[in-house]
């Protein structure tokens, strides 16, 4: 209270009325949010930085405890790193789809080149990300995978969902579909690789609460002998969003390596500089264990010769984050979104949706 001002008549019961509150929602075992200063002026941009804060915590509260993650094939036999319990998120409100991927293919292999969803589909991922060096064919092949991945969405009314993206794709349709999860990820539908489905949880979750499109990376390089910085990157999940530019459709260098011409589909480019939030979770003994961490994309430059869409993210403390989330099982991806919101994370998972919290900031 400002001098002048503590005479009786101008005297606020707001301090202690807050504990009032406080105790009696205790008292009935209500969860609650509770934000720092204890009181603050309604009109200060504290209070409405407050607000904002809360709004993104009831985002996510209300986004996650009924969620609709559709599961589009099987876990990749060598992926023992993706594995999750269904039952477990059914009882967070994580309610999973499963689709055989045979199915897909057969749905693929139904459409016609000239089909009016598929023409639309074409010119919609075109006008997108730069195609120039994708053929015909497989630009159409690109386009239906994407028109079936639609109806799935419409039809379930997925909220999120992950893809078995190799290598049956590469293998039999001859292409790689990163591109098509890029495009879902920046329409907001979560899309996650790799049937990652712990990923597609966290970037749900961090997209409600940012209101900007995510995505999901892989751990991995090195950047020179700086212990806190890190290349992310990934095949092209990546939303135009997150890049510095629209990105270009490239060939998969791992499938051509040794299928020449069956990987068309990836999404290169960078990622701009700016304040992130990675994110993961995992499902064990029937319960999400989850955690969170702010650090930022940097400026550091990339040579173009890598392969891929990639970042250097700084992270305060890395080596021993990366002991505790290796220590705690977590994956060989982190989820990625725009700005700081651990917090926000933090108070939405524990105090409302009751997942247990792994702090790797300590």
């Amino acid at each position: 209270m400002k001098s002048g001002k503590w005479i009786f008549a101008h005297r606020r019961d707001a301090f202690c009325g807050k504990f009032s509150v406080t105790d009696v929602f205790t008292q009935y075992q209500v969860p609650f949010t509770v934000m720092k200063p204890h009181v603050v002026h309604p009109l200060s941009e504290k209070f409405a930085e407050n607000l904002r804060d809360f709004a993104a915590i009831c985002r996510v509260v209300n986004g996650m405890k009924r969620c609709n993650i559709g599961c589009i094939g099987a876990r990749t036999t060598a992926f023992k790193t993706v594995r999750f319990d269904e039952i477990a998120m059914q009882k967070y409100g994580v309610n999973v789809e499963s689709f055989d991927l045979s199915e897909l293919v057969f749905k693929v292999g139904k459409l016609s080149d000239d089909d009016e969803k598929v023409t639309a589909k074409k010119a919609a991922l075109e006008a997108y990300t730069d195609f120039s060096c994708v053929s015909e064919e497989k630009k159409n092949t690109l386009a239906k995978i994407s028109v079936v991945i639609d109806e799935y969405i419409e039809v379930y009314h997925l909220d999120a969902l992950a893809l078995r993206c190799w290598n049956e794709m590469e293998e039999i349709l001859r292409v790689c579909p990163c591109v098509l999860l890029s495009e879902l990820n920046d329409r907001g539908i979560t899309a996650s690789c790799e049937i990652d489905m712990c990923s597609a949880v966290t970037m749900r979750a961090m997209a409600l609460a940012s209101e900007t499109p995510t995505t999901v990376l892989d751990w991995n390089n090195n950047y020179g002998d700086d212990e806190n910085k890190v290349i992310l990157f990934h095949c092209g999940p990546v939303p135009n969003s997150l890049m510095t530019d629209k990105g270009r459709v490239t060939s998969h260098k791992m499938f051509d390596k040794t299928d020449a011409g069956s990987g068309c589909g990836t999404c290169e480019g960078r990622m701009k500089a700016g304040d992130i939030t990675i994110s993961n979770c995992q499902t064990k003994d029937g319960k999400i264990i989850v955690y969170a961490s702010e650090a930022r994309f940097t400026e550091d430059v990339i040579e173009d010769e890598f392969f891929g869409c990639a970042a250097v993210c700084e992270i305060p403390d890395m080596q021993n984050k990366l002991i505790r989330l290796a220590r705690g099982g977590f994956k060989h991806h982190t989820s990625v979104g725009a700005g700081h919101m651990k917090e926000i994370l933090k108070e939405a998972f524990v105090t409302y949706l009751g997942y247990d919290w792994v702090d790797i900031d300590v």
